[in-house]
């Protein structure tokens, strides 16, 4: 991971492409390793030893015949052999697939029997998973466990597995960089995940892309709580890469909120990358009685942070910059950057370097400044395509650009703007409504911490507006009160009609909200009311 400051960003390598991602760790191991440090759970790790463990388990993984191209799924709890894993997996000669802990047992065997691995690396708590879902892929050929495990003739420790203290560093097996390093499943938010094709010169690429807009060198303890089985942490995996000074990387194993701010004052964090619900639960915390004297910046990404958010850690932590930004899978977690001391609020930054964002109108032509429209994509940290899907990915890709299905617009300076997703759109009464615009207003009001918004299927205006809200324990504010509190501040088509208070907001896998979820919630009811 890497630091950020409002200084001028060092120069950095022009050409991120046209290596594979093994010989570039390489030439990275023996230019600076010595001199990073990962930090998880009160150990210390440097560079040095991280790289003799990648260059040891590459030789296990070859000794039980993983072979190149052969795909390694990675579902694991945040650890150092996260990383490890994968940098073996691609000195072997093989592909990574990273999947998220919180699928399910189904959607983990929908993974395994697509992708058609051959091998699944976990940490304990998910091996009762993992092994049942394998028990149906009849392609997978073992199971290996990082840490501790109680007897499970199914699985072998990875230690043992790679005879890490006693095998011979392995020598890569270099790739091409076109070819596939990576194949990661999408949230499957619109149906069966899918498979994305990331080559070594499409990740390393947004790799680069990152590191040249936020490194700075008199920042660099970073604070990592995302989960690395994702495409972000597959990518910050790649970072340290092209990374002119290595830094120090502070990793969780899980979130949570408490535990964030006291990692971040106990080793004088400068930065860390969070998703917005994240951001939602530090603002419940008590932010002032903690020593955040060194953190600088916090980047958002994953889903659209509401401007009261911002505004309220602008109040509590004037000194910290809240810095958006944009990507998905298909793009490595990579498309828009915010600047280093240019943040603009509800804005996602500019393109990052070598993307191209075009605003497509429906009819195919290209949006005016400021006008809403398609966000479509091209550049080299695209992805390949869809795995065994060619008549998707001629659709995704079609003139050349990804259609990513969002919603957005860009302004005179360039800053690109996230309205929605399309799909999200409701369609009340003839008059379009997003349901961050609801949203964001709802979030304004001192009880809610959070809101989800979503059409409801009405036979007199198509759809009509249905918001789910989660309050400030302890709260007593009433639905009615929230339609009033929204009522002042849209239109008479935006504002919705109905309220419901729940627990929590439901989340996806990736940690956006789960509309897909709520919709079905209210489609089932109206057929159960039939």
């Amino acid at each position: 991971m890497t630091g950020l400051s409002t200084s001028t960003p060092p120069v950095l390598p022009t050409t991120p492409t046209g290596s594979s991602l093994q010989r570039l760790a390489d030439e990275a191991w023996a230019r600076d390793a010595g001199r990073s440090e990962l930090i998880f759970e009160g150990r210390r790790w440097t560079g040095d030893q991280l790289a003799d463990r990648v260059r040891r388990l590459s030789g296990g993984l070859r000794g039980i015949g993983v072979a190149p191209d052969d795909r390694v799924v990675v579902c694991m709890a945040n650890c150092p052999e996260v990383t490890v894993t994968y940098h073996a997996v691609w000195r072997a000669g093989a592909v990574a697939t990273p999947v998220l802990f919180l699928l399910t047992e189904d959607e983990l065997r929908h993974v395994l029997t697509d992708s058609g691995a051959v091998l699944v690396v976990t940490t304990p708590e998910f091996l009762p998973k993992v092994t049942a879902a394998a028990s149906a892929a009849p392609t997978v050929r073992g199971i290996v466990v990082a840490g501790e495990h109680a007897g499970a003739d199914s699985a072998v420790p990875l230690l043992d597995f790679a005879a890490l203290e006693s095998a011979e560093p392995a020598e890569l097996i270099d790739s091409e960089p076109s070819s596939l390093a990576a194949l990661l499943y999408t949230g499957g938010t619109t149906g069966r995940s899918k498979g994305v094709m990331i080559s070594h010169d499409a990740l390393s690429a947004a790799a680069w892309a990152a590191t040249a807009t936020s490194y700075d060198p008199a920042h660099r303890t970073a604070l990592l709580p995302l989960p690395l089985s994702h495409v972000y942490g597959l990518m910050v995996s790649v970072m340290s890469l092209h990374t002119p000074e290595p830094g120090v990387t502070v990793l969780m194993r899980w979130f949570d909120p408490a535990g964030w701010l006291q990692l971040a004052q106990q080793h004088k964090v400068n930065l860390s990358p969070l998703v917005p619900s994240m951001l939602q639960m530090l603002l419940q915390q008590p932010l002032e009685a903690y020593d955040l004297s060194a953190l600088v910046r916090l980047n958002s990404g994953a889903a659209p942070l509401p401007r009261q958010v911002i505004d309220d850690f602008g109040r509590r932590l004037p000194r910290v910059e809240i810095a958006e930004g944009y990507g998905c899978t298909e793009t490595a977690a990579i498309i828009a950057t915010t600047p280093i001391g240019q943040a603009r609020p509800g804005s996602v930054g500019k393109p990052a370097p070598g993307v191209q964002v075009r605003i497509e109108l429906p009819d195919g032509s290209e949006a005016a400044t400021g006008r809403d429209g398609e966000i479509c994509i091209r550049g080299p940290v695209l992805m390949s395509g869809y795995w065994h899907a060619p008549e998707d990915t001629a659709k995704a890709l079609r003139g050349g650009y990804l259609h990513t299905g969002d919603v957005g617009r860009l302004d005179a300076d360039g800053y690109l703007y996230i309205v929605d997703r399309i799909k999200d759109l409701i369609i009340r009464g003839g008059y379009n409504v997003y349901p961050r615009d609801v949203e964001d207003v709802l979030v304004q009001h001192p009880d809610v911490v959070a809101a989800a918004v979503v059409g409801k299927p009405d036979p007199k205006y198509g759809e009509e507006v249905v918001a789910f809200v989660q309050l400030v324990p302890g709260s007593r504010t009433t639905p009615e009160e929230l339609v009033a509190h929204a009522k002042q501040h849209l239109s008479a088509v935006k504002y919705p009609r109905e309220v419901r208070i729940v627990d929590a907001i439901p989340l996806t896998s990736v940690l956006k909200t789960d509309r897909k979820r709520l919709r079905a919630q209210l489609v089932s009811e109206r057929r159960s009311a039939d």
